[in-house]
C-alpha cells in the first residue's frame, strides 16, 4: 500500500526535477540587444560545456531599418574575427555580410533592423575550453566597436 507521505515526497520529487531540467535548459540560451548607436548591450556570454547547442536571440532595438544600421552576430575564434569581417563586407548584403562557406565562422545570424530579432544557434561541440572566441557585428564598419567575448565553461 502506498502511503499519502510517499505519494507527497514523489510529488516533490517530481516537481523538482522539471524545474532543474527547465533551469538546465534556461543555461543554454541567451539574449543581446543591439543598438542604433552601434552597440551590444551584452559584452560577454558563458557557454555551459553541458550544453549541446547555444541559442542567442539578437534584438535590434533601435528604429533605423537593416540597409543602414543593420545588425547580425557572428561569432569565430578571437584570432579570426577581424579576417571574417573584412571578408563579410567584401561578400555584401546578398551574403548577410558573412563569406558564404567561410570554415572560420562557426554561427551566424541574418542581419536585422530596428524593431527586429533574430537566432543563432552555436554547436557546442565546435568550441573548446580554453580557446578565446568573439562575436561581432560583421555590417560594414561595425566589427572594430560592436564586439563580445564568449567562453566555455
Amino acid at each position: 500500500m502506498i502511503r499519502s507521505t510517499h505519494i507527497a515526497g514523489l510529488l516533490v520529487l517530481g516537481a523538482l526535477a522539471g524545474f532543474s531540467s527547465r533551469a538546465a535548459a534556461a543555461e543554454c540560451k541567451a539574449s543581446i540587444d543591439s543598438t542604433d548607436a552601434m552597440q551590444f548591450t551584452t559584452k560577454a556570454l558563458t557557454v555551459p560545456k553541458s550544453c549541446k547547442t547555444f541559442t542567442v536571440t539578437l534584438k535590434h532595438v533601435g528604429k533605423l531599418p537593416a540597409t543602414v544600421m543593420g545588425h547580425n552576430l557572428v561569432l569565430g575564434k578571437t584570432a579570426d574575427i577581424a579576417g571574417i569581417a573584412a571578408d563579410g563586407m567584401k561578400a555584401g548584403a546578398a551574403s548577410q555580410y558573412v563569406k558564404p562557406g567561410d570554415a572560420r565562422v562557426i554561427a551566424s545570424s541574418k542581419v536585422i533592423g530596428g524593431g527586429q530579432s533574430t537566432t543563432v544557434t552555436i554547436p557546442v561541440a565546435k568550441l573548446k575550453a580554453g580557446e578565446s572566441y568573439t562575436y561581432a557585428c560583421t555590417f560594414p564598419g561595425h566589427s572594430s566597436i560592436m564586439r563580445g567575448t564568449l567562453t566555455l565553461k
